[in-house]
């Protein structure tokens, strides 16, 4: 999967089959979230950014309408409208959670990493007087990360374990994740445009 070339649908059809089980504004911006990062990885990496990006976009395909069985009805949704590979990818994020898919490419393992790590540096970005990604360094996070009762959804060990597989550190993954959020920054309301 890495190697492809071509994403064998686009984003906006991707974004078009989300929107069919999807329809919450923040699971979708979280979505839109995922996306960005991961096409910012897949652009350090040399991979695809078109695959990538859609998996991102993706990922979270079963979660609004199946909650209690995230991950488990991946497969079912997006067989015969995506790759193999893709459900695949999208079924590892939840290793060790709801399912024991192991992440083994660096898609997999990319996602696994940064579908929670998104999500504490977006309510870390939240909490600022400028509601802006623009000015959200690392060690802002890293302050907000020490802070146990902080985003306490997002399971720091998953980001550990996640950034661990991928073979950086966590300074390194966080400030990659900013820099992919800050791609559709205005889009995820995290531009500033929201500040009092």
């Amino acid at each position: 999967m890495d190697n492809e070339n071509t994403a064998p649908i686009g984003r906006d059809r991707a974004y078009a089959l989300l929107q069919e089980w999807v329809s919450g504004e923040t699971l979708l911006r979280h979505s839109v979230t995922v996306e960005a990062v991961m096409r910012h990885f897949a652009e350090k990496s040399g991979e695809n950014p078109d695959v990538w990006g859609c998996i991102g976009l993706l990922h979270d395909i079963d979660f609004e309408k199946y909650p209690d069985e995230h991950c488990a009805r991946t497969r079912e949704i997006l067989s015969g409208a995506v790759p193999d590979a893709w459900i695949r990818a999208i079924e590892s994020h939840g290793y060790g959670l709801v399912n024991e898919v192991k992440p083994e490419t660096a898609c997999e393992q990319t996602l696994y990493a940064i579908d929670e790590l998104s999500g504490f540096v977006y309510a870390t970005a939240l909490m600022r007087p400028s509601k802006s990604l623009a000015d959200l360094e690392v060690k802002s996070v890293k302050k907000k990360w020490k802070s146990a009762g902080f985003a306490a959804g997002c399971n720091r060990e998953v980001i550990q374990a996640g950034v661990d597989m991928l073979g950086m550190d966590l300074d390194e993954a966080i400030a990659q994740t900013i820099a992919g959020m800050r791609k559709v920054a205005s889009e995820i309301g995290l531009d500033g445009s929201a500040a009092s």
